[in-house]
Formats: structure tokens, sequence, C-alpha cells
């Protein structure tokens, strides 16, 4: 499958769609198990609170995951990413409390590159705070 958007439809300065994303600590759980990070800040409140933590926190590779998904929705296609980073700025916190935590995305085209490929740059929030900073995508089109 190649990506639904073509490149001569972009813009610089387009926005994607934003999307919210939920996570709970069930949700953690599962993460843990698929990705084997067991690290106890990830499911124990109280180990969590003792290292210095408001509470548990996402995986931050999970977040980076859930962020990328607005962009692979766009695209239509999680192959059109051929590049993805992140700096991680702010922990996404889940409480215990049937709500958790959410992870709030917005992406728009930054720029236009060679070869039918974009920039996309991601803005994940959290709680009121940036949780990923420096957060880009370059996405093939076709």
């Amino acid at each position: 499958m190649a990506a639904q958007i073509k490149y001569a439809d972009v813009e610089v300065g387009a926005e994607l769609p934003a999307a919210s994303f939920p996570v709970t600590r069930a949700t953690l759980v599962q993460y843990a198990g698929a990705s084997g990070d067991f690290n106890p800040i990830h499911w124990n409140e109280k180990f969590a609170k003792e290292v210095g933590l408001p509470d548990v926190i996402a995986h931050g590779m999970f977040t980076m995951a859930e962020a990328i998904r607005v962009v692979t929705d766009w695209a239509g296609d999680p192959g059109a990413v051929v590049e993805y980073g992140v700096r991680f700025t702010k922990p996404v916190v889940v409480p215990n409390d049937g709500l958790g935590g959410l992870i709030e995305v917005t992406a728009k085209v930054a720029a236009k590159l060679d070869d039918n490929r974009v920039r996309v740059d991601l803005t994940a929030m959290s709680a009121g705070q940036k949780v990923l900073g420096m957060s880009r995508a370059v996405v093939a089109l076709a």
C-alpha cells in the first residue's frame, strides 16, 4: 500500500486532522507485555512516587507511537513514514482514577522536500504540557 495523499495536493502549513488518545493503566500493562518494558514506573504507583514522579507514567515509546498515528492516518499508509524522531520533554501521567491520561496530538506540513516527501511537525500535549519536543516525521507521498 502507498500513501493516499498526493504530494502535489499538499501545501506547507496544511494542518493534519488532530486526534486524542486515551491512556489507561490497563493500556500500559498491555504495552509492557508487547514491548518487554516492565519498569515499575509504568504500572506501580507507589514505586513511581518513591522515585519522584507524580504518578505512574506512560512509556516514552508508547507516547511516540500514539503521536505518529496522526501522520499515518493522514497518509493512509504507515510505511509512508520514512523518518521519525522526537525528544521526550515531559511524561504522560496516568492516574488510576478510571479516566487515566490523554495524549492530544496536532500536526502540520512544515516543508516540502525532494522526491515527493514532506516534513510534518507534530505537537503532543498531555494535561496542558508539551510531552514531545522536536517531534518530526518525513513522509513519502504519492
